[in-house]
């Protein structure tokens, strides 16, 4: 009878370990990744300009009174392109959105931009990603509503949907 326990005991420890785990991911305690960066000013960056004919992004631009939308996106970013449809609509509200391409160059930023449409006032590029790390982005694609003074009022992770358009136009002073 010990023999057979003995030869059981590994799957049953196996059984429980695999419902622990999945209890454990199936509810989690927090859904949200709470940010630090929300509630204080915008770091100091300047990424250079993705092309000549559009400006690039800086920390500066964001402190002339105007509310904006910072997108952290790259063009070999899957997700990136489910969100565009969501910015064209939202900068056809009178959203301003200011872009940050992450580990990409600009012969492929210009395809994904051809190819889905371009939402951006300005692209900055930041290929070696020290002013996503800054930002205190995870990845991409991740939306920061930014304030007129250079504040940082909200981080939105993932992808921008229908369902968050209102709040973000609400944040921008644009909706109701």
């Amino acid at each position: 009878m010990s023999r057979k326990l003995i030869l059981w005991l590994p799957f049953a420890l196996m059984a429980a370990l695999f419902g622990a785990f999945y209890l454990g991911l199936r509810n989690p305690d927090d859904h949200v990744i709470a940010s630090k960066m929300v509630g204080q000013q915008l770091p100091e960056f300047a990424a250079g300009p993705a092309f000549a004919q559009q400006p690039g992004a800086a920390s500066t631009d964001f402190r002339d009174g105007k509310p904006r939308l910072l997108n952290i996106f790259a063009s070999w970013c899957v997700p990136c392109v489910a969100e565009i449809p969501m910015l064209m609509e939202l900068k056809a509200s009178g959203a301003e959105v200011v872009g940050i391409a992450v580990h990409d160059n600009s012969d492929d930023l210009a395809r994904f931009l051809a190819t889905n449409g371009n939402p951006y006032s300005r692209i900055g590029m930041d290929q070696d990603g020290k002013a996503q790390i800054a930002f205190g982005s995870a990845g991409v694609p991740e939306t920061f509503v930014v304030d007129g003074a250079g504040k940082i009022i909200y981080q939105h992770i993932g992808i921008v949907t229908e369902a968050d358009k209102a709040k973000l136009l609400v944040m921008l002073g644009i909706g109701q």
